[in-house]
C-alpha cells in the first residue's frame, strides 16, 4: 500500500493529538499553570500551561511552511511560550492565559495541520528545509521538519505532561 508523505506525517500527528486529549482529563483548571508538587515541594518543570502553550506555536508554522492558511497566534504567545521563555509557576493565576484559550487554540491548529498535511503533495515534502543551522542539518528537507514537529516534537512535550500528571497523583492517561 503506497501512502503519501503527508498521510504518513498525519497518522503520527492524530495519535499525538488522541493522547495530548487524553492527559487532559481530569487536569483542574486551577492547577493548569502550577508547577507539579510532590509531598508539597513544587517541581520546577514545564506545567501544562507552558507545554500546550509552547506545542501550539509550532502547528501554525508548520501550515505556513507547506503553504497552507494558518491561524495567528494569539497576542503574547510567542512571548510566552517560545523555545527561550521560561516557564514560571503561576501561584496567583494571573501570568498566563486561562487553560481553555491555550487549548483551544492548541486542538484547532493541530487539526488545521492534520487536514492540510495529507493533502500536500509529496514534492513539497521534499523541498529543501528553509532553516538555518542546526534545524537544517538535523532535518534538511521540509518533510523531515515537518514529521518531527507533528510527532517527535509533540511526543516529547507530551511525555512532560504525563510526568506532571503523575506528580500531580492523577495518573496514567
Amino acid at each position: 500500500m503506497k501512502r503519501s508523505l503527508g498521510n504518513i506525517i498525519a497518522d503520527s500527528l492524530q495519535v499525538s493529538i488522541g493522547y495530548a486529549e487524553r492527559l487532559l482529563k481530569d487536569v483542574p483548571s486551577g492547577r493548569f499553570a502550577r508547577f507539579a508538587a510532590a509531598g508539597g515541594v513544587a517541581v520546577e518543570a514545564n506545567h501544562p500551561a507552558f507545554i500546550y502553550g509552547h506545542l501550539s506555536l509550532y502547528a501554525p508554522k508548520v501550515l505556513i511552511q507547506i503553504g497552507h492558511p494558518a491561524p495567528g497566534v494569539p497576542d503574547q504567545f510567542e512571548l510566552m511560550f517560545s523555545k527561550d521563555a521560561i516557564c514560571r509557576d503561576d501561584v496567583d493565576g494571573d501570568l498566563y492565559p486561562p487553560m481553555d484559550e491555550i487549548t483551544s487554540f492548541f486542538f484547532e491548529a493541530y487539526r488545521m495541520v492534520s487536514g492540510a498535511v495529507r493533502s500536500t503533495p509529496d514534492a513539497t515534502f521534499e523541498q529543501e528545509n528553509p532553516a538555518t543551522g542546526r534545524m537544517a542539518q538535523l532535518f534538511p528537507t521540509l518533510g523531515s521538519v515537518q514529521a518531527f514537529y507533528c510527532g517527535g516534537h509533540l511526543m516529547m512535550h507530551l511525555g512532560q505532561m504525563s510526568t506532571w500528571r503523575r506528580i500531580e497523583g492523577l495518573g496514567a492517561a
